[in-house]
């Protein structure tokens, strides 16, 4: 479904250049909920911002159903991304003015879809996350965790063959994290594909699939385990 070959990301100043993603090689399955993990800065949101065609890479090849995103122009890849991906943010990038049914709607207006089909869709994806009563209410009369639930239905909505979200739980307290946790497990559960960025443990653990990102690389699992563990025995 998504296959990446030995891609590189590099950023040039006048002054240094900076590889954000060296010889990248990734394999990700339809069906497959991935938890990505490493330390601040070791190219995570870099590689998520790729696979989501956010952003070039600078070397490699890039397989998204066997289509090669790199021989793509501007306007095909974004109309392979609004085909192909749904993106869940930290930030729940909901329009304050706008209540939850309108919220969800927004990017199928520009989609051209179809008023009874918006309503089809937007109806079931808030019955999905559990907010169908609330569908007119505004973004601030909900708790963080409601308003990234709402932030998954709209990403739902456009119907994605897989979702990338970064650091979804990000700004929630340990049981809304939980909680959307066990929503994205349900949502993979019907078929859908996840690559999750996530500094939180305890929900990568809970992925079927855990990949560490160091210094722009894959790096081996038990490794950089080990590495993480004798850091915490050292206090480092």
């Amino acid at each position: 479904m998504l296959k990446m070959n030995n891609i590189s990301k590099m950023y040039q100043t006048e002054m240094v250049q900076t590889h954000a993603l060296r010889d990248f090689n990734l394999n990700v399955n339809e069906g497959e909920f991935i938890a990505v993990t490493g330390p601040s800065g070791s190219g995570k949101t870099t590689f998520l911002n790729i696979a989501g065609m956010l952003e070039p890479f600078s070397d490699g090849e890039y397989f998204l159903d066997d289509i090669n995103v790199g021989k793509l122009n501007d306007n095909q890849r974004a109309d392979l991304r609004n085909q192909k991906i749904g993106f869940i943010f930290q930030g729940f990038n909901l329009i304050p003015d706008l209540n939850l049914y309108e919220n969800i709607e927004v990017p199928l207006r520009y989609r051209g879809i179809k008023a009874n089909e918006r309503k089809r869709r937007i109806e079931q994806c808030l019955e999905q996350v559990g907010l169908a009563s609330r569908a007119k209410h505004l973004p601030q009369q909900l708790s963080g965790g409601q308003q990234q639930r709402v932030a998954i239905a709209r990403a739902l909505a456009g119907e994605p063959r897989f979702l990338l979200a970064d650091e979804p739980t990000g700004n929630l307290d340990s049981l809304m994290a939980r909680q959307v946790m066990e929503l994205l497990e349900q949502i993979n559960r019907d078929g859908a594909t996840i690559i999750m960025v996530t500094h939180d443990p305890e929900l990568a653990r809970r992925a079927p699939r855990n990949i560490q990102v160091v210094d722009g690389q894959l790096a081996d699992f038990t490794l950089y385990q080990g590495a993480q563990n004798l850091k915490n025995v050292a206090g480092v």
